[in-house]
């Protein structure tokens, strides 16, 4: 799976001398044993000066230094007493990554009145200066670290931290051009890059074709994605077909390598059914199972989506590239969610089925129902210079048999929805993933310069949860 799943945090503990120093010591040593017992991957500063403290204006540059040659991925500001607004907020400045701002609650005044933190009001001073900095930050709740909204803030702040961390660092192979038809999938490659650093390698067909005529000389690679697919699917055409499947699958891996990306984008008709004579879903799919998301019909954006889903997952969770197709002949609010094959293995309802795609006469795809749940579905879009997220839940229905990879879902209002996506500037491709990451993927734009949209009224609902409420 993708090895941007390691997130490290740089522990900057902070005090501010007119409050007790002993009781910021020791916060800051329980607030690490805390996170060790997390599992937690941190860097502190225990060696920039006596205390293992940030409040030394002298101490600001040092402990930058020492994040960056760690590579960190976010800050972890804790406010064990008071903390230095300032000093927060220009290390957070210096260090351009995800910043988290907390400090555990506050204890009873003693009996005569002595009050050894005030950690709350330290952190209202803190995010004004972050704001006076430009700086982003997500507020997690001031609790105590044994609370449970401690630990989930803390993994959802990682989770955050890892959107960021693949944002920020998208490649995505493009092989070929889009489809002449699908107008809907055009991109503009030059703002991708301005804008976001988001970096194509494009290739054309002949260049995927010599690659799977090498790969096929690869006996040892091509056995062992034989061996995967024999075991992972119901194959129902021909050996030498499957063997392409296999071929196919090894050379786009190997273009993902030598390009360096970290997603692809295939015109996955019609040049290449004339070129190697089947479909790439099952291709995609196995790729899509290794954590190498390839979207179909040269979708840039769609292939965008399917990295930042499966980053807010953190768990190596697989999404799925999907169409919406036509609502539920039934349910009110229910819809079709489906594509010709390309979802991965483990998104399965069961085992699926190596054949043919319900609109292709030529063999290569997967059939199979997805397995049932509640799910995320998102979309990364733009046009016009503007980008923006969308975001909704659905939840898994039983519906009519389908053909390709498919999962009936209801939604809150199909009428809601499907004007949103009509009104753009989404299209009818999405990506869903068996997993709630709606608030990370929420906490994320903030910090990635994208705007949140929802196809259901859930923002309060979705700031609620990120409070602890």
């Amino acid at each position: 799976m993708n090895e941007n799943r390691k997130i490290k945090l740089g522990y900057a503990p902070t005090r501010r001398s007119i409050f007790s120093a002993p009781d910021a010591l020791k916060y800051r040593t329980l607030i690490a044993e805390r996170m060790r017992s997390l599992e937690v991957d941190f860097v502190d500063i225990d060696d920039i000066n006596a205390e293992g403290l940030l409040y030394d204006d002298c101490d600001v540059k040092k402990i930058a230094d020492k994040f960056r040659s760690e590579n960190i991925d976010g800050l972890f500001l804790a406010h064990c007493n008071f903390g230095t607004e300032y000093l927060c907020a220009r290390l957070a400045k210096e260090l351009n990554v995800p910043v988290l701002l907390w400090g555990p609650l506050d204890e009873r005044p003693d009996e005569n009145g002595v009050r050894l933190r005030d950690t709350q009001c330290g952190l209202f001073a803190t995010g004004k200066v972050l704001r006076r900095f430009n700086v982003a930050f997500t507020y997690m709740t001031n609790c105590r670290f044994d609370d449970p909204v401690f630990e989930r803030g803390l993994r959802d702040f990682m989770a955050v931290c890892n959107v960021v961390k693949v944002f920020r660092n998208i490649r995505i192979l493009q092989i070929s051009t889009r489809p002449f038809e699908f107008w809907t999938t055009m991109c503009n490659e030059g703002e991708l890059l301005e804008k976001f650093n988001i970096q194509l390698a494009p290739v054309p067909m002949t260049e995927l074709t010599e690659a799977v005529k090498a790969a096929r000389e690869d006996h040892l690679a091509i056995g062992r994605m034989l061996e995967y697919i024999q075991k992972n699917m119901e194959i129902q055409i021909g050996h030498v077909e499957t063997e392409t499947v296999a071929a196919l699958a090894v050379a786009i891996e190997n273009l993902i390598k030598k390009y360096g990306c970290n997603a692809g984008a295939i015109q996955c008709w019609n040049a290449l059914q004339s070129e190697l004579g089947i479909m790439p879903c099952a291709a995609n799919a196995i790729l899509n199972e290794k954590g190498i998301p390839i979207v179909c019909e040269t979708d840039i954006h769609g292939a965008i989506t399917a990295l930042l889903a499966e980053a807010a997952a953190l768990d190596g969770t697989c999404s799925f590239f999907a169409d919406w197709t036509i609502r539920h002949p039934d349910l009110r609010n229910g819809e079709l969610l489906q594509h010709c094959g390309p979802w991965p293995v483990s998104v399965a309802l069961e085992k699926p089925k190596l054949t043919y795609p319900l609109a292709f006469d030529y063999p290569g795809s997967l059939t199979a129902e997805a397995k049932h749940g509640d799910i995320t579905i998102c979309r990364f879009d733009g046009d016009n210079g503007e980008y923006s997220l969308l975001m909704g839940n659905a939840s898994s229905v039983d519906g009519p048999k389908c053909m390709g990879t498919y999962l009936w879902i209801e939604v809150d209002n199909i009428n809601r929805l499907e004007a949103k996506l009509v009104e753009g500037p989404y299209i009818h491709h999405c990506v869903g993933i068996h997993k709630n990451v709606i608030p990370v993927l929420y906490e994320a734009c903030k910090y990635i310069g994208v705007k949140p949209d929802f196809y259901d009224p859930i923002e309060e609902d979705i700031k609620a949860y990120l409070r602890g409420d």
